[in-house]
């Protein structure tokens, strides 16, 4: 009798253990789509994905487990945004990620209903994305990087950097930053009220930004506020070295760019903001309505300077903004 428990105990578990196995296997997959920016090498944009992996994966979902993420990389080309949502779109996915404002506006033209998640956005209400903040309604929602007042604090913070700048051109490329009229109105309000001139300096392609940035140095009192978008900062090397060679104090909107040469950078931090931004796929995963999710602006802002880069252009920082800088680059 023994035996014959023990062989019908073992065939009991032989049986019990495929099924058990079955049972995880037969989680549903879930797919994630993700629209991002920059080129799949970039390591900025490497380094926002992963923050947004982990904090997922923190959030029990694993890529490969329960989860398939498919990324297409837009390298800021508008063409290659909207072949990409597109081709995104008619991947069905449970969920889309967005991480730039032309790249959001083309998924939301391909799509009402599947759920779109975003990170990294300008004036999410200014560029009719959504109608409010708190009820966006429809299938967008996510975390916003800048809004408009934002540009305000950008001048401040350049002018006691340096206090002898007399004018400020805007550089943006108005294809990838449809919200530049809101930055640049609010721009010349603060601009009259600190006694700096502003123009607008509208790019549209990598060959303008010489002739603009050359400008601002022929004669003293010029600088550039480098306004945020997908344009800016795939081109970011380019636009730091003609900084460089024309001798223009500039202030720019992502971390990287002082960390790459630029004299300041003032803004959110696009780490926490695809963090934050993975709480939100996790919720729509899970049955919850975008539409009911209230768009959040950025809790956690940073100074950076760059030392370095002010010694070469002759600038000396006020001691006051190094002390309360989040980081001195020397």
């Amino acid at each position: 009798m023994r035996r014959r428990d023990l062989i019908k105990g073992i065939a009991g578990s032989a049986i019990a253990w495929p099924l058990a196995a079955n049972a995880q296997q037969g989680e549903r997959m879930r797919l994630v789509g993700g629209l991002m920016g920059l080129s799949e090498n970039d390591p900025e944009g490497r380094a926002w994905i992963t923050a947004f992996e982990q904090a997922l994966a923190d959030l029990g979902w694993s890529s490969g487990r329960n989860l398939r993420l498919i990324y297409r990389y837009s390298e800021g080309a508008l063409e290659r945004i909207q072949k990409f949502a597109k081709e995104l779109v008619g991947l069905k996915p449970d969920v889309i990620f967005g991480s730039n404002t032309p790249g959001v506006i083309a998924l939301e033209e391909e799509t009402r209903t599947i759920p779109i998640i975003f990170a990294n956005l300008s004036d999410p209400v200014d560029t009719g994305l959504v109608p409010n903040l708190a009820r966006p309604g429809g299938n967008v929602s996510g975390f916003a990087a800048f809004e408009s007042s934002m540009a305000g604090k950008w001048l401040e913070i350049l002018r006691e950097a340096v206090p002898n700048i007399t004018r400020v051109a805007i550089l943006f490329n108005p294809q990838t930053a449809p919200y530049a009229p809101k930055h640049i109105e609010v721009l010349r309000v603060s601009g009259t009220t600190l006694g700096v001139a502003t123009r607008a300096a509208p790019v549209r392609e990598v060959g303008d930004l010489e002739p603009t940035i050359a400008a601002e140095g022929r004669e003293p009192g010029g600088s550039i506020i480098v306004m945020p978008s997908n344009f800016a900062n795939v081109n970011r090397a380019s636009i730091i070295s003609l900084m460089a060679r024309y001798r223009v104090p500039a202030i720019y909107p992502f971390r990287v760019m002082a960390k790459d040469g630029g004299l300041i950078f003032y803004g959110a931090s696009a780490i926490d903001l695809y963090r934050r931004a993975a709480s939100y796929v996790d919720r729509v995963l899970r049955n919850e309505n975008p539409g009911q999710l209230p768009v959040q602006l950025p809790t956690k802002f940073e100074l950076i300077v760059n030392l370095k880069t002010a010694n070469t252009l002759g600038i000396t920082i006020p001691s006051a903004m190094l002390s309360r800088a989040d980081e001195v680059i020397e």
